[in-house]
């Protein structure tokens, strides 16, 4: 009985069946997929370079390694230590001032009670001023370290003692020898403690 339509019903293993392919008319077979991923014919995997446990990573392009030179400069790391120093210092400044009872007192009326405009100019010039210094200090130190690490090709925690000392001193140095010197001894054992922290 024909089936409707005009094509006859098969049955598994009865009526036609797939002719027999002969090899080399465009078939796969087991033997030369297995020849090309681990025979002869295999081709060596290119490794490029950054490449980390046979994971590829793409090729970098001229943009991205002149960001990263750019980045890894010595005047990219003091601009950043310098801006973040400033938001830092303001911060801590304004917060200095806040809990201090004597902002916006006149000191030559102290029984006056200062108004809520002269308590924020007061804490806006204390956070100004702890920002400008915060700034400095950390351009100093980071650019510091920048060189003291590119001139002696090591990253370890001689670098954060050396540039500490140098900064300490650079700024003690302004009041006389001896505050120079306890600048630079104090600004390096700091150093040495935060590099050990962190690291």
């Amino acid at each position: 009985m024909a089936a409707p339509g005009g094509s006859s019903m098969m049955t598994p293993g009865i009526g036609a069946q797939s002719p027999h392919i002969p090899p080399g008319d465009g078939t796969l077979q087991y033997s030369m997929i297995m020849e090309h991923l681990v025979g002869d014919k295999r081709k060596p995997k290119e490794m490029i370079p950054g490449g980390l446990g046979g994971v590829l990573t793409p090729i970098k392009s001229d943009e991205q390694k002149t960001m990263e030179r750019v980045m890894e400069s010595c005047a990219f790391k003091a601009v950043l230590a310098c801006v973040g120093g400033f938001v830092l210092g303001g911060a801590f400044g304004v917060f200095t001032a806040g809990i201090d009872t004597n902002v916006g007192f006149d000191p030559k009326d102290p029984s006056r009670t200062p108004t809520a405009k002269e308590v924020l100019k007061d804490m806006g010039q204390r956070g100004m001023s702890y920002a400008k210094n915060f700034a400095i200090v950390g351009a100093m130190f980071s650019c510091t370290e920048c060189l003291v690490e590119s001139y002696r090709g090591k990253s370890d925690w001689k670098n954060s003692v050396i540039s500490g000392c140098i900064t300490g001193g650079a700024i003690g140095f302004r009041a006389g020898l001896k505050a120079g010197t306890i600048g630079c001894g104090g600004f390096a054992a700091f150093s040495a403690v935060i590099d050990y922290y962190l690291r």
